[in-house]
């Protein structure tokens, strides 16, 4: 282990030293020293920890320009094999907005009553999910398509290349929900479409490739929410 460790630093220290690399590097610097807000750790970690998910909005509609740029970090999040399985279905219109929310309660009206639960507990589920999805300046449905993906002849190493898409998906929705933070926006991730992907692609009208996993509904907070977590000696191990 020691070997090998002493053999990567020599491996990497020789990489520094090549030409290539040391050409590029005041480049990366220059990059750096005209971007100073990437070099405050505390600014960073404040965005992180006072993101909320948000369920109430404004009714201003959000800029086209602040969607792009939304969107543009989403792309950026880490991805298995760099194949970036992620597709993003974005509802600015209120109609499609509406269309959606409609064909969602439709089919967990179907399933609560198929599970016994009352009519009353039944209405006011499907309420407040259509309230939250109308309620948004734009909704964006996040799919994954594993058309990129690898493929592999035995079941267990191709539902393992599924989890790297699915994970890849995630981590571009968590990207989207801070860059949202980062422009002033709200927004919150919803499950429901995992619940009824059919029903989504058919609604919106998707490629039949695309496998909705959620819907983050976004728009100027009309609510501010505290949370707490739980202490960080809950949830780590250290060996």
């Amino acid at each position: 282990m020691v070997n090998n460790s002493r053999r990567i630093a020599t491996d990497f220290s020789g990489l520094m030293r090549h030409p290539a690399v040391q050409a590029a590097l005041p480049s990366c610097r220059q990059q750096i020293a005209m971007q100073p807000e990437l070099l405050s750790p505390q600014a960073v970690h404040r965005l992180l920890k006072s993101r909320r998910s948000i369920r109430r909005f404004e009714p201003t509609p959000i800029p086209d320009d602040t969607m792009t740029r939304v969107l543009e970090s989403a792309k950026w999040a880490p991805s298995a094999h760099n194949r970036q399985p992620w597709r993003f279905a974005v509802l600015a219109n209120r109609a499609w907005q509406q269309r959606l929310a409609d064909a969602m309660a439709a089919q967990l009206t179907a399933d609560l009553q198929v599970d016994g639960v009352p009519q009353e507990a039944i209405e006011k589920d499907t309420q407040r999910s259509q309230q939250r999805l109308t309620s948004a300046a734009a909704l964006v449905v996040v799919c994954l398509t594993m058309g990129d993906m690898d493929t592999y002849p035995d079941a267990i190493r191709q539902q393992n290349e599924r989890i790297m898409a699915i994970q890849s998906t995630a981590m571009a929705g968590q990207n989207l929900l801070l860059a949202a933070h980062a422009e002033g926006l709200g927004g919150v991730w919803m499950c429901g479409p995992l619940f009824c992907p059919d029903v989504v692609r058919t609604t919106l009208e998707l490629p039949a490739a695309w496998e909705p996993q959620g819907v983050i509904a976004l728009g100027f907070p009309a609510e501010m929410r505290t949370k707490t977590r739980e202490p960080l000696n809950t949830r780590v191990v250290y060996r």
